[in-house]
């Protein structure tokens, strides 16, 4: 039976681990990050991937740091034929990549050499790109730099957001990888060179680049909301207050409004100006303290106030 080693941490890992399993691949151990505290209680939770091991009874592995560890050690004695990487979040050294008999390879949410690194569903979907995709490449010691084994391209529909397309994305990854794989065992599979001309990073998001820019198009504010959505959510300063945005729908209806200001208020509906002469409804939003709402809730309480006309988002 082939032996692997899995390598990943978040929701989108999940579905592509339990597929080595459910093929009769011998899945022989879990690396995955260390539990972190969540939430606002801070509560120490593992990670999707480490629940899903647990459920499948397959040893789990929790390095802070992958390399010289002892955690490394095991996984090197254990002569996997692959190790497969899926959203892992840790660079691999070439002695743990050699460790593999047959390869070492990972299950990137990208069509490389577009995306290279942590946040390329995000990035895709910020930059309102029409498309996205998988590519299972070879592991090198440069950051997703590998040679491209196969890849395969998936659309990003005007309502999906992060959630979404990780979702469909990780589907996807499962069906490769479990095509590919036969093809690496018997020796058949092709490698492609990434054109370096064309690399494209997409490094983790800072807390500063949450903020939305309502300068830009309501199309490119739109989004960056469904880019950061369920996490760590876009924010704005509406009425002075930081709120996060959890829902937009971008208008055709024209403005000559600043960004920011009121182009339409009624009981159900909140319509701002953005970039470029456009406009945006926004649905959803969390004033700081408050849960999320619809936009009519919050129009019949705090929002009473708000006038046409009014400045209410600013950069501030």
């Amino acid at each position: 039976m082939t032996s692997i080693v899995f390598m990943g941490t978040p929701a989108f890992s999940v579905p592509i681990l339990k597929g080595l399993v459910e093929n009769d691949y011998d899945v022989k151990a879990v690396v995955t990050q260390p539990d972190r505290p969540v939430g606002r209680k801070r509560i120490l939770t593992a990670s999707p991937v480490k629940e899903a091991a647990v459920e499948l009874s397959i040893p789990v592995f929790q390095p802070e740091k992958i390399s010289g560890s002892p955690e490394m050690a095991e996984v090197v004695s254990l002569k996997p034929d692959f190790i497969v990487t899926a959203a892992f979040g840790q660079f691999l050294p070439d002695a743990l990549l050699a460790a593999a008999k047959v390869a070492a390879i990972n299950v990137h949410g990208s069509l490389l050499p577009k995306y290279r690194g942590g946040a390329p569903v995000q990035y895709s979907i910020m930059n309102g790109d029409a498309e996205t995709g998988i590519s299972i490449i070879y592991m090198v010691k440069q950051m997703d730099a590998g040679d491209v084994i196969e890849q395969s391209a998936l659309p990003i529909g005007p309502t999906d957001d992060t959630a979404s397309m990780f979702e469909k994305l990780s589907l996807l990854g499962r069906q490769m990888l479990l095509a590919v794989l036969p093809k690496l065992i018997a020796g058949t599979a092709t490698r492609t060179p990434q054109d370096p001309d064309k690399v494209v990073f997409s490094p983790t998001i800072k807390r500063d680049e949450e903020r939305l820019d309502f300068t830009q198009s309501a199309r490119l504010v739109d989004a960056k909301v469904r880019a950061l959505r369920p996490d760590p959510t876009a924010f704005t300063t509406l009425k002075g207050k930081r709120t996060k945005v959890w829902q937009t729908t971008p208008l055709t209806d024209a403005t000559d409004a600043a960004p920011g200001v009121v182009v339409e208020k009624t009981k159900k509906r909140l319509v701002v100006a953005a970039g470029d002469g456009t406009t945006i409804q926004l649905d959803v939003i969390q004033p700081a303290g408050k849960p999320k709402q619809k936009i009519n809730d919050y129009l019949n309480g705090a929002g009473q106030s708000i006038q046409v006309g009014e400045q209410i988002i600013t950069n501030d």
